[in-house]
């Protein structure tokens, strides 16, 4: 049978590792990196000729993309919550504000109404226990 115990325990069979330089991510990173500046040098020269997608992808790494834009939004903030979701559906039915921001904004009141419906629950049971 011989030792059963080849390795002690917590010490590695391999101390130096897997070697880094030989596994196939390595190498398919290296040979890109080695073509890199061909590639690229193509990839210019096909912008330049009018290949839409080239340039798309050069623009793509070299300018970040636009961030929208929040508009400023007025609207009535009196009334209950279902008054406020009202004037939401109303200003995004009429134009005044993108439908996107219209269902932001009701998705707001929703979870702002459930923090009420938690904090109201709260409270009552607050007072529950006082009472007992």
């Amino acid at each position: 049978m011989g030792n059963k115990n080849l390795f002690k325990p917590g010490q590695s069979g391999n101390p130096k590792g897997r070697p880094k330089d030989k596994t196939p991510v390595f190498q398919l990173r290296k040979a890109i990196t080695d073509a890199m500046p061909d590639i690229l040098e193509q990839l210019v020269e096909q912008a330049k000729a009018g290949d839409v997608a080239a340039a798309k992808v050069l623009i793509d790494r070299v300018c970040s993309p636009l961030k929208p834009q929040a508009m400023p939004i007025n609207l009535p903030i009196n009334g209950t919550l279902a008054d406020q979701g009202a004037e939401i559906i109303r200003a995004t039915m009429a134009g005044q504000i993108p439908p996107d921001i219209g269902s932001q904004l009701i998705s707001t009141l929703a979870a702002q109404s459930k923090i009420i419906e938690i904090d109201e629950l709260t409270k009552r049971v607050e007072a529950l226990e006082r009472k007992e």
